[in-house]
């Protein structure tokens, strides 16, 4: 109690609670506002960058992420898989990916990405848009010798190897497409923005 008969110690509890009760107030006054900034579900959908991350992806597995409505397909190649593509070059439509608007510049190579061992490709069948099926086995019966693994498409029998090249002589005529990403470290890749090489 001070001189003038305030009693202090229940002043600086009632000062406590206020501010308190202020701070909360002003948290939930703040955070529709900066909620507004970010994009919303529907930009999303229309064309706003996706992260994926892929720590945990093991070599042979698939990730299915969604980006502008579509499916992307990320796949931890093996070292075989890196090593079978080089051998499929004369059975595949586009080899060589020349087809520039299949995929950014940066991706202009054998294994169609930036790191080799990861391939990042829009899942849908460039013949009328099926969304094919991930095969990695070796050489099955319904897929014939030459199959090394890759993606069959069920709706019209279009095949494409593990870097997302077409094969010649199927009703699909261009490789997957390649979309624009980058990496963000080791084991996280932004889909959606064109980062140009690692």
């Amino acid at each position: 109690m001070s001189a003038d008969g305030v009693d202090l110690k229940k002043r600086r509890t009632l000062t406590l609670a206020t501010s308190a009760v202020g701070a909360v107030g002003t948290g939930f006054v703040i955070y529709p506002f900066l909620a507004a900034w970010g994009p919303s579900e529907k930009a999303k959908a229309a064309g706003a960058p996706v992260e994926a991350d892929i720590g945990k992806l093991e070599p042979g597995q698939l990730m299915r992420v969604k980006w502008r409505g579509k499916p992307v397909w990320i796949v931890h190649r093996t070292e075989q898989n890196l090593q079978d593509l080089s051998g499929l070059d004369s059975i595949l439509e586009d080899p060589a990916s020349d087809d520039t608007g299949q995929q950014p510049d940066y991706c202009k190579n054998p294994e169609r990405a930036i790191k080799g061992e990861y391939l990042v490709a829009v899942g849908i069948c460039t013949h009328l848009g099926c969304s094919p099926t991930y095969r990695p086995e070796i050489a099955p019966e319904d897929l014939g010798p030459e199959w090394k693994g890759g993606f069959f498409c069920p709706c019209h029998g279009s095949k494409f190897d593990l870097a997302g090249r077409v094969y010649a002589g199927v009703p699909a005529p261009k490789n997957l497409e390649i979309p624009p990403y980058q990496y963000l470290s080791d084991t996280r890749i932004l889909i959606g923005t064109d980062g140009g090489a690692a």
